[in-house]
């Protein structure tokens, strides 16, 4: 891996869009992990989560293949200790999520990536703060995802 790496956080919808469903958009993302051009900062909740989600209902009809899914992300995620709460009282509207804001500033990453709507409204707050809150499409066009 490069020293120049950038550091993301995936949240659980991110994962799920690229190791599950198999949507293109997550393409990009999967490369510059598969290339080690960026390294994916999680955390055991985070691993909790999927493997929770990975056995709902909804996700029958998709068959994920649950043993892969999680091999996939053992192979791919570094587990950093649980976080401690994000600076300057930067809190999400939704506490499931809150974690992965945590993990982002805790873990000096500078990008999170997710497609949910109350992680994303944090993202002006959170810029100032240096971390980049986008979707996946819109890190592959951003000058980070463009570098990788």
């Amino acid at each position: 891996m490069s020293r120049s790496a950038s550091t993301l956080v995936l949240d659980t919808n991110v994962v799920l869009d690229w190791l599950v469903f198999r949507d293109p958009s997550s393409a990009p993302v999967a490369a510059a992990l598969q290339a080690q051009r960026v390294v994916w900062l999680a955390c055991a909740a985070m691993r909790d989560e999927l493997e929770h989600v990975l056995t709902r209902a909804e996700l029958a009809r998709w068959q994920p293949d649950i043993p892969t899914v999680l091999a996939q992300w053992d192979r791919f995620a570094r587990v950093l200790e649980g976080p401690p709460a994000a600076p300057g009282g930067l809190r999400c509207s939704d506490p499931d999520d809150q974690v992965f804001l945590d993990l982002a500033f805790a873990g000096r990453a500078e990008t999170l990536l997710t497609r949910d709507r109350a992680l994303l409204r944090l993202a002006r707050a959170a810029g100032r703060r240096g971390l980049a809150v986008l979707t996946p499409e819109a890190w592959a066009r951003s000058a980070a995802g463009q570098r990788l």
